[in-house]
């Protein structure tokens, strides 16, 4: 004999689980959660132009420069909105533009950022149209450093989600600076986000020839006091400096601009100026990454390339 209130009761559960599923399922349809739906092991990808990206969330990559017409297609394709720059040289804009995308530039150093920079660019990256694609140079320290701080400003990781992420994208060890920064991050309300300065420059002009010099002159000085000292710490360093100011150098000579012409500095004399620059800047490269895989002996003749080819511009064109 069938019994009406048993049947009301299983149509009322099965009514029930449908609705509790319907529920869920909006729920996540309308990030009624603040962590990402990205897998933690996301592989790094690469596309024509474009390489090292490492999705922090959705929406939201980190990755190299893009390189040519190729690497802002392929931003174009991945349906990129905003491109974030925190790398030291100015955006390509005319490229940008182009592909009706937005272009944000806050430069960055090796050595981290601070909270109010920190703020902006969570800001940014919260109010600017996603996907959203946040890069440095080579996209392996300052844009994974950024993204990672951004991240769990945002709630979007937890630490240690962000700092694999950081691993995924390569960033060394050696940058102290940039892991402290992520360290530091922490969860930020929405009040203390609008605080942030909402000024995203397209474009920020790089500091002038000769502030260039002395900021070149200024890292020089730090690597200088490591190599005297056989690439120990000497009073006041942090062993990982050496990396960081040689990575610093590399971003210095990559995108200073050519010195104002004077009276011992005609056409040529310019043309020499920037070769120099220009060896200078492989030079450093060359130092990082022997500084990094702590080859001392190869540092130490990068280092006495790099101080003959100095004396000899300044012993020229500025003593």
């Amino acid at each position: 004999m069938r019994v009406p209130g048993t049947a009301f009761a299983l149509t009322l559960l099965a009514v029930s689980a449908v609705s509790v599923a319907v529920v869920i399922a909006i729920g996540f349809a309308v990030g009624l959660t603040n962590r990402s739906d990205a897998p933690i092991a996301v592989e790094p990808f690469e596309r024509a132009g474009i390489r090292n990206v490492v999705t922090f969330h959705e929406g939201f990559y980190s990755g190299s420069a893009p390189q040519g017409d190729a690497g802002f297609d392929s931003l174009r394709a991945l349906g990129i909105k905003t491109i974030l720059s925190v790398d030291g040289a100015p955006p390509d804009l005319a490229r940008i533009e182009a592909r009706a995308m937005r272009s944000v530039h806050v430069p960055l150093g090796y050595d981290g950022f601070d909270d109010v920079t920190k703020a902006q660019l969570v800001r940014a990256v919260r109010d600017l149209p996603r996907p959203l694609y946040l890069h440095c140079h080579h996209g392996i320290h300052r844009s994974a450093g950024a993204a990672a701080a951004i991240a769990i400003s945002l709630e979007w990781l937890t630490h240690e989600e962000a700092h694999a992420r950081m691993k995924l994208s390569g960033t060394s060890l050696a940058y102290e600076g940039l892991w402290k920064c992520v360290a530091r991050a922490q969860p930020m309300r929405a009040a203390q986000i609008d605080e942030a300065s909402a000024n995203f420059p397209s474009v920020t002009p790089p500091d002038s020839f000769v502030a260039s010099m002395v900021a070149i002159d200024e890292a020089f000085d730090r690597v200088k006091a490591l190599d005297r000292s056989a690439w120990t710490t000497p009073a006041g360093h942090s062993g990982a400096e050496g990396v960081s100011n040689a990575a610093r150098l590399a971003d210095l000579f990559r995108v200073v601009g050519d010195p104002t012409p004077s009276a011992r500095l005609d056409v040529q004399a310019m043309i020499q100026v920037r070769l120099w620059i220009e060896s200078s800047a492989a030079s450093a490269v060359l130092l990082e990454r022997a500084l990094e895989r702590a080859d001392f002996a190869t540092a130490s003749r990068v280092m006495t390339d790099l101080k003959s080819r100095c004396t000899e511009c300044h012993s020229k064109y500025r003593d």
